[in-house]
């Protein structure tokens, strides 16, 4: 079983969108066996709160169900628990490393794709669609690229 945790901030956009994409991604492809996926955040801000409204629509607006939940921090049991730890963007690599150490399992989500970066924070751009396209590039090319390295 491959464990992914996705990291953002607050644990109420970014990456949840990335764990309720992936989800319908491996769900898509019948591999929903072979992964546990959730996300957590860096800070303590929103803990306890569900996905935020426009974050919850634009998963909508592509298909991707999105239950309630409730933000969580991430944790050093955490780290030991999944096998890729898969941040949002810069601030968040170096908060993770803060919790957990630096380790191999840590990387930038859209270091899985052709342009290489962070992912658009929508709580300050307001542009959803752009973090969409994100973290849809980003989903994408991380299962194709565990797709390949299991052949």
């Amino acid at each position: 079983m491959i464990k992914i945790l996705f990291v953002c901030h607050g644990n109420i956009c970014r990456s949840p969108m990335a764990e309720y994409f992936m989800k319908e991604l491996v769900r898509r492809e019948g591999l929903e066996k072979m992964f546990e996926i959730a996300s957590a955040a860096t800070s303590s801000e929103e803990i306890g709160n569900d996905v935020y409204p426009p974050a919850r629509k634009k998963l909508a607006e592509h298909n991707v169900l999105c239950p309630r939940r409730a933000a969580r921090r991430l944790t050093r049991a955490d780290f030991d628990e999944y096998d890729l730890v898969i941040g949002m963007d810069s601030e968040n690599l170096r908060n993770m490393r803060r919790i957990c150490g630096d380790s191999p399992k840590i990387h930038l989500l859209m270091d899985f794709t052709d342009r290489p970066g962070d992912v658009a924070d929508p709580w300050y751009t307001r542009d959803f669609e752009a973090t969409w396209r994100d973290v849809s590039d980003g989903c994408k090319g991380l299962l194709e690229k565990i797709k390949t390295e299991a052949h």
